[in-house]
């Protein structure tokens, strides 16, 4: 007897706060998810476009992608593109999606639009993975993102302020599960731009830890001048330069990642 295809998962990268290495997390963690053979779809919902341009996508050429998926209702299968990494399938940000928060407000279902619009992919069952680069801040792209989503990944700074501005995204976490997506949880926290040889950044990580326990994933990855330079060259760091720190601590947190959707998988079922 044929079984039904496992309908993918859908993740949002998020944090409130900028410059944690959300983007980054992004499109090297689907690179690395890609490279291990699974198939992964991008959604780059932050309106600076830095995950389409880390995948070397040009402005210029985004003429539909997630502001059209969003606002117009364009069909999801019109947005996707192929990158140039084998099963890596990206939605683009278009420079109009820098006005979507303004107009989501009036539109019907505004914060279900992205819930809706990824309905025939989830069904499909086409890709493993769908990752969702979300913008800073908690409006209403973001919101979206979180009620569309199965579960949270969310890059933490080591630094101070950076753990601080952690308990308002698990407060928006709980509020979202309960009035709008009772299926959300929080994935994993990511620990990023670790720097050894600052005892802050011990200091945080210890912190985290002994907070979220478990929740933290085990991985950190390093503070590395190569995971900086990578968008630059429109390539992920896994492209850019492989053997280097950053990129190999991304493919260590892919294979986490993938034996914690395992463990999730087993209990679901």
């Amino acid at each position: 007897m044929l079984t039904d295809p496992t309908p993918p998962r859908v993740i949002a990268i998020a944090n409130q706060k900028g410059g944690v290495g959300k983007t980054t997390t992004a499109i090297n963690l689907a690179t690395a998810l890609a490279a291990g053979g699974e198939d992964v779809l991008l959604i780059d919902l932050d309106p600076q476009g830095n995950a389409s341009t880390g995948l070397g996508i040009p402005r210029q050429e985004r003429a539909t992608g997630s502001y059209r998926l969003l606002i117009e209702g364009a069909p999801v299968a019109s947005t996707i593109r192929a990158s140039y990494v084998p099963n890596l399938h990206l939605i683009p940000a278009e420079p109009d999606l820098a006005g979507a928060e303004i107009e989501l407000v009036d539109l019907a279902r505004r914060e279900y639009r992205l819930r809706d619009a990824i309905v025939d992919l989830r069904r499909a069952a086409r890709y493993r993975f769908i990752l969702i680069d979300c913008p800073p801040g908690l409006g209403l792209l973001t919101l979206n993102s979180l009620v569309a989503a199965d579960g949270v990944l969310v890059p933490l700074q080591c630094e101070f302020f950076a753990l601080e501005g952690i308990t308002q995204l698990t407060r928006t976490i709980d509020a979202v599960k309960q009035s709008l997506n009772q299926s959300l949880a929080l994935q994993g926290i990511v620990l990023t731009m670790h720097d050894r040889r600052n005892n802050l950044s011990e200091l945080v990580a210890n912190d985290a830890r002994s907070f979220f326990g478990d929740t933290i994933y085990q991985t950190v990855i390093p503070r590395n001048i190569r995971v900086s330079e990578a968008p630059s060259h429109g390539k992920p760091v896994l492209l850019y330069d492989f053997r280097s720190p950053g990129a190999q601590a991304y493919i260590r947190l892919a294979a986490e990642f993938r034996k914690r959707e395992k463990a999730i998988q087993k209990v679901a079922t």
